[in-house]
């Protein structure tokens, strides 16, 4: 873009079209932060769904819906995962797979419709550094006084984040012939006894 050429972009059309949370993503999803980038706005509605998507998580029919029960283990495992794969993305400046991440979650929390307080509080906060506005909005809604910039950062559970299952390939006469899903927990000896 050049101011010469009269093709600049000006943020602040992109901020009143769409906030400035989807902006500072799609800066972020575009790529590697040292690599030179496209700028293409196309993409820039795909983050506004997915702050969209985000918000509906908190909300049922456009009222705010959070529940104290006991979320399920497998959003126990999605929301661990996530933070285990945010931390190491940011001390690696990888921005762009950290927001990919979000969506990911973010998706799979819907499909289980996810309302629960201790599933949605601790990813509010990590999202906090990539939509300040949204996640600031969200954390005085879930009750809280104080700034989330305030908050604890989340820790990831290793419980959480072990595997249950491994799928294992079968052989014959050296060629892969098909696939088995065992429990990580048995041992070596009684996969090979399942097998056989």
């Amino acid at each position: 873009m050049s101011k010469s050429k009269y093709n600049v972009v000006n943020p602040d059309e992109i901020c009143d079209a769409y906030g400035a949370d989807t902006l500072r993503m799609y800066e972020m999803f575009l790529g590697p932060i040292e690599q030179a980038k496209p700028w293409n706005t196309n993409g820039i509605s795909g983050v506004s769904g997915f702050l969209n998507k985000f918000w509906r998580l908190f909300h049922d029919k456009d009222v705010f819906t959070i529940t104290n029960e006991m979320p399920s283990k497998k959003s126990f495992i999605i929301l661990n995962k996530t933070i285990e794969k945010i931390t190491k993305d940011i001390e690696s400046f990888s921005l762009n797979t950290s927001v990919s991440a979000f969506m990911i979650a973010t998706n799979e929390l819907t499909s289980q419709k996810c309302h629960h307080r201790d599933i949605l509080e601790p990813l509010t906060i990590l999202l906090a550094p990539f939509a300040p506005h949204i996640c600031e909005e969200l954390w005085f809604l879930l009750g809280h006084k104080s700034s989330i910039t305030t908050a604890k950062y989340p820790i990831p559970n290793q419980l959480y984040l072990k595997d249950e299952t491994k799928e294992y390939p079968i052989s014959f006469n050296g060629k892969m012939r098909f696939t088995l899903l065992f429990s990580t927990s048995m041992s070596s000896n009684e996969i090979e006894n399942a097998v056989l």
